[in-house]
């Protein structure tokens, strides 16, 4: 009965986003956050080691991390090279197991019920992977199938996703492979709003994008907010990206937070209490003591946050 009950609250979740994704007005205002409703995300005194080295010495890449993010808001996550950041978006994602500590997504325990986090969440990688040899329309097919989806009402999603990314119909036939970088970040993150995420992970999504990508791709962020009540985590390099979307952000260095709250409120901070300029690079030396990027020392996990 459990099981049954967990399931049905899942999919209760799961209908109301895909009732919200129809019926939205396209552009909405920035509304206030319900704090004492159930959070999106909830993350309690998180920790993450790893054994790196041919001593296999202990590295801790998050260490006590706790926040709360509410529906509907864009929650951002500035860090070094290295400073934790997409380990934590993996932890949360499912892909890293917790030494300690507690995440739940929408009351559902990340260890304890791990299929329905799985049904409500989403990851967009720097470096997300595909079938090469397919083309956008073939591996966005191939995703919703295993979500279970109608073929058909993927297939006009899927068409009316990536036109709205700026990947016309002409080029869904074209394999992945002969495609740019900022092409095919777009067809990730298409591939991610397939599923009707109530929460997106997007994890540094638009790096080494050209201006007009990294443009759309913002633009396309604020109409998931807006127009669709998505939940989104944000980890990225780009202070102005940050400066735009988020409604909070958290500065986190050698695996803690270090500081959190909304760009002008953290902006304020810098400025009244230590006489530094308002500006969020100002925040991020104040708060971490180096540059976006330069790489920290002992760097937690080899493939992290480059």
């Amino acid at each position: 009965m459990t099981g049954i009950a967990e399931q049905q609250k899942t999919d209760a979740v799961v209908a109301e986003r895909q009732t919200d994704r129809v019926a939205a007005p396209a552009v909405a205002p920035r509304r206030a956050f319900d704090m004492d409703a159930v959070p999106a995300l909830v993350a309690e005194h998180v920790t993450k080691r790893f054994l790196v080295g041919r001593k296999r010495k202990p590295v801790v890449a998050i260490n006590d991390v706790s926040l709360r993010i509410s529906r509907g808001e864009i929650y951002g996550v500035l860090g070094a090279n290295g400073s934790g950041k997409s380990t934590l978006i993996r932890l949360v994602s499912t892909l890293l197991t917790l030494d300690s500590g507690r995440v739940a997504v929408f009351g559902h325990d990340i260890e304890r019920e791990e299929m329905a986090v799985k049904r409500l969440i989403n990851r967009v990688s720097v470096d997300a992977a595909f079938f090469k040899k397919l083309s956008p329309h073939e591996n966005l097919i191939y995703a919703a199938r295993l979500y279970g989806m109608d073929a058909k009402q993927a297939r006009a999603d899927a068409i009316r996703i990536l036109a709205r990314l700026g990947i016309s119909e002409k080029r869904l036939g074209r394999p992945l492979e002969q495609m740019s970088r900022g092409m095919q970040q777009k067809v990730a993150i298409a591939r991610a709003l397939l599923t009707s995420p109530v929460v997106m992970l997007l994890d540094e999504p638009t790096t080494g994008l050209d201006p007009r990508s990294k443009l759309d791709v913002q633009t396309f962020i604020e109409e998931l907010r807006d127009g669709h009540d998505a939940t989104i985590v944000l980890t990225t390099h780009d202070l102005d990206e940050a400066d735009r979307l988020c409604d909070r952000i958290a500065i986190i260095n050698d695996g803690r937070i270090v500081a959190e709250d909304t760009p002008a409120g953290l902006k304020a901070m810098v400025a009244e209490k230590y006489g530094k300029e308002p500006t969020l690079e100002s925040v991020f030396m104040t708060f971490t003591g180096r540059s976006l990027d330069e790489d920290v020392n002992g760097d937690d996990e080899n493939e992290d946050d480059e």
